[in-house]
């Protein structure tokens, strides 16, 4: 027999046991569907991830107060971890800087007419919407004028507008913040999560100066929370970083031997440990598909079994008419490999229904790739060889004389 003809030996030998066949294959089916599918979840997410912290800018360094200084070490220097307005403008000197923005954060009720509400506010300057690459869908920014006049103007996310002035116009009325009065300047385009978990369409903006002033109380007047930074994307960020750590040692007159009272943080750092946990995670549900798929490859080794014990009289006439025990081998086997990428296909669409229902939802897309599916095939076929060799080598290695007296 040709390789033609053992295929449609193979199709009538399914054909004959439909039901047999369709169970035997379901677990391949459960098996690759899942091999495919969670696959395609873990690589989506890798792409996810390293979409976000591009839009975040993987250049961007935050430097935040405290470090490894224990407080009587604190208490010895006669200072608090803090970081200062006058350590961002001798950050923003640093050529190896676009810029550095201080900022001051806090959660506040926001009121404007009937309507009431608590959200985020940060305090901040001009240079935070270059660095963070905020743009305004109408109006504009604060101007150094506004921070050092302290006043009270607030730039405010999409979903605010809504919420406060529902098919009105914002600019120029007047949100209150903790009783206190801002008139709205601008209004932020686009919405989506910020590094701190904020979302960019929830943001409430007033000058930094304003924020201390009014709202805002810290130690120190000149105190701010972080100082967000931007690494030129012509040097390297380790240079950038070590530049920020003398300037603050400098600037706090921390001695040689003590630790720093502030600590830098690289957004690409965070994109690699991400990037890490995610491959981590796509690797843990390949896993889970895989046992899925030996489950499967085990309930075809016991099918082919009672299959081959089935049809002993029918292996013993084959090789009493002249057939040879590879033909017997290769008929067998070629029967597991059928089911195996007949369920493996099956496995692949069914996966492709799940990663475009997981799509519709508008939350999270997941997209199957030419290479996955190709590896669900490879996947199925070895599965297919390795489950079926062993009772495919058992039908070959039957005598023909016991076969024919088999009951």
């Amino acid at each position: 027999m040709n390789f033609v003809q053992v295929l449609i030996e193979s199709f009538r030998s399914m054909a004959a046991n439909r039901l047999r066949t369709a169970l035997t294959m379901l677990g391949i089916i459960i098996g690759i569907a899942s091999v495919v599918l969670l696959l395609a979840i873990g690589d989506s997410m890798q792409r996810f991830i390293g979409k976000e912290l591009q839009a975040l800018g993987t250049n961007m360094l935050y430097v935040m107060p405290g470090g490894d200084r224990t407080a009587a070490q604190r208490a010895r220097a006669g200072a608090v971890p803090s970081l200062s307005l006058s350590d961002a403008a001798a950050l923003n000197k640093l050529s190896s800087l676009v810029a550095a923005a201080p900022a001051l954060q806090g959660n506040f009720k926001l009121s404007a007419g009937n309507e009431t509400a608590n959200s985020m506010v940060l305090g901040v300057t001009p240079s935070m919407f270059k660095i963070r690459n905020w743009k305004l869908d109408q109006g504009n920014s604060f101007s150094e004028a506004d921070i050092r006049a302290s006043a009270r103007m607030v730039v405010i996310g999409q979903k605010v507008a809504d919420q406060f002035f529902y098919k009105a116009d914002p600019l120029g009325r007047y949100i209150r913040i903790e009783n206190v009065a801002f008139q709205v300047i601008g209004v932020l385009d686009g919405e989506g999560k910020q590094i701190d978990g904020s979302d960019l369409a929830e943001l409430v903006l007033v000058p930094i100066t304003a924020a201390s002033a009014n709202l805002i109380r810290t130690p120190f007047p000149q105190n701010v929370h972080y100082i967000a930074t931007q690494g030129r994307p012509d040097i390297a960020l380790s240079d950038a970083i070590e530049d920020i750590k003398e300037t603050l040692r400098d600037r706090h007159r921390i001695r040689l031997d003590d630790p720093d009272d502030f600590r830098v943080q690289n957004i690409a750092s965070f994109a690699e440990t991400a990037n890490k946990i995610s491959a981590g995670v796509a690797m843990l549900l390949g896993l889970i598909g895989a046992i899925s798929l030996l489950v499967g490859g085990i309930g075809i080794m016991n099918i082919m079994l009672v299959s081959v014990t089935e049809r002993t009289r029918e292996i013993g006439i084959r090789m009493a008419i002249g057939a040879r025990p590879s033909a017997v081998l290769l008929q067998f086997l070629a029967e597991s490999v059928v089911i195996c990428v007949a369920g493996g296909l099956v496995g692949v669409a069914i996966a492709m229904g799940g990663a475009a229902a997981i799509t519709s939802t508008g939350k999270f897309d997941v997209y199957l790739t030419f290479q996955g599916v190709l590896v669900a095939c490879g996947f199925a076929t070895a599965v297919g060889v390795f489950f079926g060799f062993y009772p495919a080598r058992r039908a070959s290695k039957l005598l023909p004389v016991d076969c024919l007296r088999y009951e």
